[in-house]
């Protein structure tokens, strides 16, 4: 069983990190302005990194450059260089308070233009600016998107050579949703009106549509050459006229560290009053339940200074006639759109289970456990038995099964139940109080390997007034028990079998090879195992944040990509989506890998001893003599990418039938598949999802399809797993493979029989 360990409160308070930025603000923003700003309620403001003074004299630069190009005939002068900043030409200075300011890049540069004069001036501008913030001790720095006819690759690459020079400094880049960026540059010329018309003519038959996705390809060219640092963020404008909910779900899986609301993303409500849509509303909730929440920063809704006439320190105090007189008045309110924001983030709706459950650990990578080679402690057990879904499903499935055999089995015995792989003791209690609420009388065995949980074992026998010393405890693995003893001192056969040995992709804790290995002791004619069959499930994601993450994580030899981990996904995005979903519902589309049902046919398990042996056939295909290879799995599964994307490697998840009963046809189901968990075990918490990671992103043209293909590999000694994507696209009625994943492979990481 795969979860976190962490036991986050119920209640988790969401809190908005607000600012306010003005295109044209040109002030000083001292300390009395930052105070007056959070007096009003804002919790950081902008402030442009130098003043329209040395906007006017770089465009005068540029302009005499280009006057004496055009009068020179070699045409050869070297390139302008921008003298260092003066006091005139910034009025920022370092300061403690500086981590309350976003300092903002001169909006009117052209890092991507094809004229290398413009585009080299523009650079010096950025690096001169991102420069002296991060000397200021200003930590987050705010530019422009690339203009509609910039070069997304020179404007990476820029931002890329930006990024080197501070090392605590984040760059924020703006972009819109879509479209256009509606938080426009504020003064003077920008230069791209500057610059020469480009060497090359444009293709006038290129006059295709634009595409939604124009903007976000433009992103992932710029953080692809920043090698996905984690210094470059996204400032995402949010419109008014938001892009389709798949484009938006695309934004909620980027390093978004900014949310900027322009006033036209507002809209009126019947008082007046500014207020955001139920879509915007939506957008905003799903942000805030991140582990790490972007700001937000409203945008030209309001000049600051003004807003609130804060007195002198010597005025006097106003007498009464004046305080009477002003409270007749209602003040009018300075700060709507803040308000606003306020309001919202006291209404956010509670957060789901698995959500609380596992606040804190969102996209948090871990290695799955290995409970075969590792006793686990009890703070694990804890949290798994802090589940209220799977133990009460479990009580159902046994039930369940207590009636069915109590119509089979003849005499009136009691029906024996093992629990292989009690832990402490969960399933134990729920096969009992199933035998109380059924009136069908059991003979309950726990058999565990682990020696600190069989000492809780025997004392909660002693203790709990439902086991009442009932229960027989065993210490084994439960691969090599023999079997419930009877009075005589003889082996006898288990009627139920019970066990959780499920990982987060189903087989990933060595359940098939586990209950094979005692499968011995199951009765043979009527036994029953619950869970009685399980499949593992699939589906490509875009995770920019796991990849960032691991990225950065140490260790050689690039073992760090070959490590299926289990992780509570949060922020990713879908690649594939069934062809049923709707706009609306965004289902994926998650297909089955393999499964495994239990008990296994007694003919495999005979043939699986004989190899053991050596006494049949080959040796394995992989190394030893083949016993466990009937426990070997492979699939190909073929994706369809409707939007082109990214994709960072695979989910896993899986569905499991614990019990199904032929003689009325009741199952009980869990899973943690997307797709089907809410009709078979809402609010279930736990497993999280499996991520298999892609070490080199693949990039998926629109309408693309990609193949996966994946193998459950075994040497008799151990478990792994690999795992390569393929993608193709079509074009002209002819399929053609456009890119491939290097193969990952956990056999280093190896789960161990």
């Amino acid at each position: 069983m795969d979860t976190s360990t962490a036991l986050p409160p119920d209640e988790i308070t969401t809190i908005f990190y607000v600012g306010h930025h003005e295109t044209d603000r040109t002030e000083n923003v001292s300390y009395d302005v930052l105070s007056q700003a959070q007096g009003l309620g804002y919790d950081f403001l902008t402030v442009p990194i130098t003043t329209p003074a040395f906007h006017t004299s770089v465009v005068s630069l540029v302009k005499d450059y280009k006057q004496r190009i055009s009068q020179s005939d070699s045409r050869e002068l070297p390139l302008p260089l921008i003298p260092p900043l003066t006091p005139q030409d910034s009025t920022l200075t370092p300061d403690d308070s500086n981590s309350l300011r976003v300092a903002v890049v001169s909006p009117w540069i052209d890092l991507g233009s094809s004229d290398p004069v413009i585009a080299h001036i523009s650079r010096q501008v950025l690096n001169l600016e991102v420069a002296y913030a991060a000397f200021c001790g200003v930590s987050n720095v705010l530019v422009y998107a690339p203009t509609e006819e910039a070069d997304a690759v020179g404007y990476g690459r820029a931002v890329q050579e930006a990024l080197g020079l501070g090392p605590y400094v984040q760059l924020h880049v703006l972009l819109p949703m879509s479209g256009e960026l509606e938080t426009d540059y504020p003064y003077g010329e920008h230069l791209s009106e500057l610059a020469a018309p480009p060497d090359f003519d444009a293709d006038e038959d290129d006059s295709t549509a634009k595409d939604e996705y124009d903007v976000w390809a433009t992103w992932d060219t710029i953080r692809s050459l920043c090698s996905y640092s984690q210094k470059l963020c996204l400032a995402l404008e949010v419109q008014r006229q938001l892009p389709c909910l798949d484009l938006q779900c695309r934004w909620y899986s980027e390093p978004v560290r900014l949310l900027v609301f322009p006033r036209t993303t507002f809209i009126r409500n019947a008082k007046g009053y500014p207020v955001l849509s139920k879509p915007h509303q939506q957008l905003i909730s799903r942000f805030a339940r991140l582990r790490f929440p972007p700001w937000m920063l409203l945008s030209d809704v309001g000049t600051l200074l003004g807003a609130v006439d804060i007195p002198a320190r010597t005025s006097p105090e106003p007498t009464p006639a004046e305080a009477t007189s002003k409270t007749k008045e209602k003040p009018k309110d300075p700060v709507p759109h803040l308000r606003y924001l306020r309001h919202l983030q006291q209404s956010q709706p509670p957060r789901p289970p698995i959500e609380r459950f596992g606040q804190g650990y969102q996209d948090y990578l871990q290695s799955p456990l290995q409970p075969l080679t590792d006793n686990l402690e009890s703070v694990t057990y804890e949290v798994f038995e802090r589940d209220p879904v799977k133990y009460e499903w479990y009580e159902r499935a046994i039930a369940v099964a207590l009636k069915d055999l109590r119509e089979t089995v003849e005499d009136a015995r009691p029906i024996v139940v093992a629990v292989a792989g009690a832990g402490r003791g969960p399933l134990v209690t729920r096969a009992l109080q199933a035998s109380e609420s059924t009136g069908v009388a059991i003979d309950c065995w726990a058999v565990e390997k682990n020696p600190n949980a069989y000492v809780l074992l025997q004392r909660r026998n002693a203790t709990d007034p439902l086991w009442s010393n009932s229960v027989h405890v065993v210490k084994s693995d439960m691969r090599h028990w023999p079997g419930p003893s009877n009075p005589n001192g003889e082996a006898g056969k288990v009627d139920i079998l019970i066990s959780e040995l499920l990982g987060s992709f189903a087989d990933n804790e060595l359940s098939p090879e586990c209950l094979d290995g005692v499968q011995h002791i199951l009765h043979p004619s009527h036994g029953i195992s619950i869970p009685q069959s399980y499949s593992a499930h699939l589906t490509p994601i875009a995770t920019p944040r796991i990849h960032s993450d691991l990225l950065l994580r140490s260790g050689g030899g690039g073992e760090k990509w070959d490590i299926p981990y289990v992780v509570l996904l949060h922020q990713y995005d879908y690649l594939s989506l069934s062809p049923a979903s709707s706009p609306e519902s965004r289902t994926p589309n998650v297909q089955q890998a393999w499964s495994f049902t239990h008990p296994t046919s007694p003919q495999t398990l005979t043939h699986a001893r004989l190899r053991a042996g050596g006494g049949a056939g080959a040796p394995g295909s992989v190394g030893g003599d083949g016993s466990n290879e009937h426990n070997s799995r492979s699939c190909r599964i073929s994706f369809t990418c409707a939007k082109q994307g990214v994709c960072h490697g695979l989910a896993g998840y899986f569905e499991t039938v614990l019990y199904s009963s032929a003689r009325t046809g009741e199952k009980v189901e869990l899973s943690t598949n997307p797709v089907t968990m809410e009709s078979k075990s809402q609010d279930m918490i736990s497993w999280f999802p499996i991520f298999f990671p892609l070490k080199t992103p693949v990039y998926v043209p629109k309408g693309g399809e990609m193949m996966v293909h994946m193998w459950r590999q075994t040497d008799d000694r151990s478990v792994w797993y690999e795992w390569v994507v393929e993608v193709y696209d079509t074009a002209g009625g002819k399929r053609r493979k456009v890119g491939m994943s290097e193969m990952g492979t956990s056999r280093k990481n190896a789960c161990l029989m």
